[in-house]
């Protein structure tokens, strides 16, 4: 059996998710999002499945060129962080901030697909308001939100239009920011989505003031 836990690492890690690995043979995963490492991946094996497949054979040369040893040292330096303490509390305010996003979100009437959310993610379904992914990733974009447009279950939207926008909570997580911070966010979110372009200014005010009050560098 294969899993791939590709967003869920870092809440594997830290213990805020089930592991796969007392019953997956292969487990595959990025090392950044919850993670919070460089862009790349693994692939983990139980013996038997490595003898079978021999994935090592089967990655280099087969499917990969040269090793690039900085993102190598990077993903050496997001192990190690994985391992710490406050990784482990890391991992527990990305939930509760994903919790606190959500409901700020039911709380200002819009919908959220499942009715909340037990990750880091949540899926803002937007039928209710006649309104396309497209046209909502693009306006969030316009306030300074980075969000992406998303599929929802029988989406009456194509692909590439669609009826959702997937939010997550691992980069203002890693930013500093903490539940009363995710009200606020949500506010922003729905002066967007209810009030369309007038609404951006509003919004992107509430985000230049988040920024602010949490710097990039400290």
């Amino acid at each position: 059996m294969m899993v791939d836990i590709a967003h869920i690492a870092g809440l594997v890690v830290t213990g805020m998710h089930e592991s796969p690995f007392p019953y997956a043979d292969v487990v595959t995963t990025t090392t950044h999002k919850t993670l919070r490492g460089p862009r790349g991946g693994l692939i983990l094996a139980n013996q038997e499945a490595a003898d079978k497949f021999n994935f090592n054979k089967a990655i280099f040369p087969g499917i990969q060129g040269g090793p690039l040893m900085h993102v190598i040292a990077a993903k050496a330096v997001c192990f190690k962080e994985a391992l710490s303490d406050e990784f482990k509390e890391y991992g527990k305010n990305i939930c509760a901030n994903a919790q606190a996003l959500c409901k700020g979100l039911l709380d200002r009437g819009l919908s959220v697909v499942s009715g909340g959310t037990d990750n880091h993610l949540m899926l803002l379904d937007l039928r209710p308001q006649g309104l396309t992914g497209k046209e909502i990733e693009k306006l969030l974009d316009e306030a300074h939100i980075t969000a992406n447009k998303n599929t929802v279950p029988n989406d009456p939207q194509k692909p590439f239009v669609t009826s959702g926008v997937r939010l997550g909570t691992p980069a203002v997580t890693s930013r500093g920011m903490n539940t009363d911070d995710m009200d606020k966010i949500a506010e922003a979110i729905a002066f967007v989505v209810k009030e369309g372009e007038a609404g951006v200014p509003k919004a992107r005010k509430i985000v230049d003031e988040l920024t602010a009050k949490y710097p990039l560098v400290q």
